[in-house]
C-alpha cells in the first residue's frame, strides 16, 4: 500500500516504521528535525530485538502527497481539524483513514472536517521518540480497530506487517477504556516526570488512580457506554507490562510540547459538567498538568 503517516511522533512512526519494514510505501509527515533526519539517513526503530534502520520517505506537510491507499491520523487530539484540512484534496474515494489518537472522538471530528469515514482504533503501545527520526519501543504494540468494510482488509495487512490486530464490534467502549487508562496514568507520570514503575511504588499513587478511575466510570456510563467490570484491576496491572515507560503527556512536557491533558482528564471534567457529575480528582490532575506546561520553558 501507499501509505501516509500524519504526525510522525511516537505512534506514527511506530506503526509506519513496522508497515515500511514490510514493504508498504510509507510517507512521514512531522516536523522538520524528524523529516531531515529520516531523509538523509532512515528512521531508526530501537527494540528489544535490536536496532534497525529503515527507509522511508518524509515531508513537513502534506503539499506534495498524491491520494494514498491510507493514512494513518497521528496527530495530537488539539490538531485533529487542522489535519483534516491539509488533507483535503489529498485524498480519494477509496483512501482508508484511521485514527491512531488518544481520546474518544477524534474519528468524528475528522470526518466531520474531510467529509469522509474514519475508522476509529485503539493503540496500545509504550514507545517514544529518542531523538530526530529514532523512535524506541518499550512494550506492547497492539491495535484495536473498530468494524467496517475496510477493516478486514487492514487488519490483515498489518497484522503481515507485525502488528497484532483485532476488530472490536463495540469500539466505543474500547476507546473509553482506553482513555480512563491515560485519565489514570498520564497526568501522574508527567508530574514527576517518572515512568510507571516508581510512580505506582509511590505511597498513595494507587488511591489518586483508583478515585480517578471511579470517576471515569461514573462519566463513562451517563454518557451511555459501559466499560469491563475489571477495568480498574486491568488499569492498575498495566505498569506491570511496561515499567520504564513515562506517559505522552511526559514526554510532551519534557520536549516543551503542548500535551493533549484537555481531551484525556479534561474531557472527564467537561463531561461531568454536562452530566451532572462530580470529579474532583480528574480536575486536580488537569489542573496541575496545566499548571506544569505553563511553568516549563518553550521548546
Amino acid at each position: 500500500m501507499n501509505v501516509v503517516v500524519l504526525g510522525a511522533g511516537a505512534v506514527g512512526c511506530y506503526f509506519g516504521a513496522l508497515l515500511a519494514r514490510a514493504g508498504h510505501d510509507v510517507l512521514f509527515i512531522g516536523r522538520p528535525a524528524h523529516v531531515e533526519a529520516i531523509t538523509q539517513r532512515g528512521l531508526v526503530l530501537e527494540t528489544r530485538e535490536g536496532r534497525f534502520t529503515i527507509p522511508a520517505k518524509a515531508a513537513v506537510d502534506t503539499r506534495d502527497v498524491a491520494p494514498p491507499d491510507l493514512v494513518l491520523v497521528c496527530v495530537k487530539s488539539a490538531d485533529t481539524e487542522a489535519a483534516g484540512q491539509a488533507l483535503l484534496g489529498h485524498l480519494s474515494p477509496a483512501t482508508a483513514l484511521v485514527s491512531l489518537q488518544n481520546g474518544v472522538d477524534n474519528a468524528e471530528r475528522l470526518a466531520a472536517v474531510i467529509g469522509q469515514p474514519v475508522l476509529s482504533a485503539v493503540v496500545y503501545v509504550g514507545a517514544e521518540m529518542a531523538g530526530p527520526g529514532h523512535i524506541r519501543h518499550h512494550g506492547r504494540g497492539e491495535l484495536l480497530l473498530g468494524a467496517s468494510a475496510d477493516s478486514g482488509r487492514l487488519a490483515a495487512a498489518f497484522v503481515a506487517a507485525g502488528i497484532p490486530t483485532s476488530i472490536s464490534p463495540s469500539i466505543a467502549t474500547a476507546l473509553w477504556s482506553k482513555l480512563i487508562v491515560n485519565c489514570a496514568y498520564n497526568a501522574l507520570s508527567a508530574i514527576g516526570p517518572v515512568s510507571y514503575a516508581p510512580m505506582m511504588a509511590t505511597d498513595g499513587t494507587r488511591e489518586v488512580i483508583r478515585n480517578a478511575i471511579a470517576e471515569c466510570v461514573a462519566v463513562a456510563a451517563a454518557s451511555g457506554v459501559a466499560v469491563p467490570a475489571d477495568i480498574e484491576a486491568t488499569t492498575l496491572a498495566l505498569a506491570e507490562s511496561m515499567p520504564a515507560q513515562i506517559s505522552s503527556t511526559a514526554q510532551d512536557l519534557l520536549r516543551g510540547k503542548p500535551t493533549e491533558i484537555d481531551f484525556l482528564n479534561g474531557h472527564i471534567v467537561r463531561k461531568g459538567r454536562e452530566l451532572g457529575i462530580a470529579t474532583p480528582t480528574n480536575l486536580a490532575l488537569l489542573v496541575a498538568v496545566r499548571l506544569a506546561e505553563k511553568g516549563r520553558k518553550p521548546a
